[in-house]
């Protein structure tokens, strides 16, 4: 058994018996997901306790059986505004259970070891989009428009805005809701689903000067082929000006 501090919400392992807390970590008007990986090296799922509040029950959260570590992250959601505090924990009673977590957010994880953390460049052009890996920009005060593109089935990753989460689901087969849970009364309405049944997904974004996070919430095999892309569209709106 050990226990971890996750105030830098890196990447750690869970065993039966572990436990993490990032104590006082989460900044209130951002809102935040914790990504939970089942790693074990067999099919067994995982059932983790996650605690915000002295006052609620904690949220059980489902991490399905894989095997081979292909399996999509379950995601929890949770606002700043209702806690700067979450801990995690796996009970003892899971033999063979192993899960990889980390916690995304435009801040987070402070600390990137193990992840590719890198700038996203509004040129339009498309970019791998591996597994681990967390992009970032500061989109200006105009349009852009955001594109996915993948050849695999109910391929996921999600956009961080400070208050609000785009959860973008390419070659949707089936309701992702089931991987997704939701700590306090804050965040259900902060998080939007938005899903294509075809290998690419569009979708338009206004900056506003502050940052945004793409982070992949897909498996290693399932990224392989995997891309990301931002345009600005001033150019376009420009043509409008009078």
């Amino acid at each position: 058994m050990a226990s971890y501090q996750w105030n830098d919400g890196r990447i750690l392992t869970l065993n039966p018996g572990d436990t993490t807390s990032c104590a006082g970590g989460l900044n209130q008007q951002q809102l935040y997901a914790l990504f939970f990986y089942n790693s074990a090296q067999n099919d067994t799922g995982a059932t983790l306790n996650v605690v915000w509040s002295n006052s609620q029950p904690p949220v059980q959260v489902q991490v399905p059986g894989t095997t081979g570590r292909l399996g999509l992250a379950s995601l929890l959601f949770v606002s700043g505004n209702d806690t700067n505090s979450v801990s995690v924990s796996m009970s003892q009673n899971q033999p063979g259970a192993q899960v990889q977590a980390f916690i995304g957010s435009v801040k987070m994880p402070t600390n990137t070891a193990g992840i590719n953390n890198t700038p996203l460049e509004a040129d339009g052009q498309l970019h791998p989009f591996k597994a681990f890996t967390r992009y970032y920009a500061v989109p200006q005060s105009h349009w852009y428009q955001g594109q996915l593109q993948s050849n695999v089935n109910q391929f996921i990753s999600v956009q961080f805005m400070q208050q609000s989460a785009l959860v973008n689901v390419v070659n949707c087969l089936v309701d992702p809701s089931p991987t997704l849970f939701f700590a306090g009364p804050t965040a259900p309405s902060q998080v939007k689903v938005n899903t294509t049944t075809i290998q690419t997904l569009q979708w338009n974004l206004q900056g506003s000067g502050t940052q945004t996070v793409w982070i992949n919430a897909d498996s290693i095999q399932n990224s392989q082929s995997a891309s990301i892309s931002l345009l600005s569209l001033s150019s376009l709106y420009a043509a409008h000006q009078p």
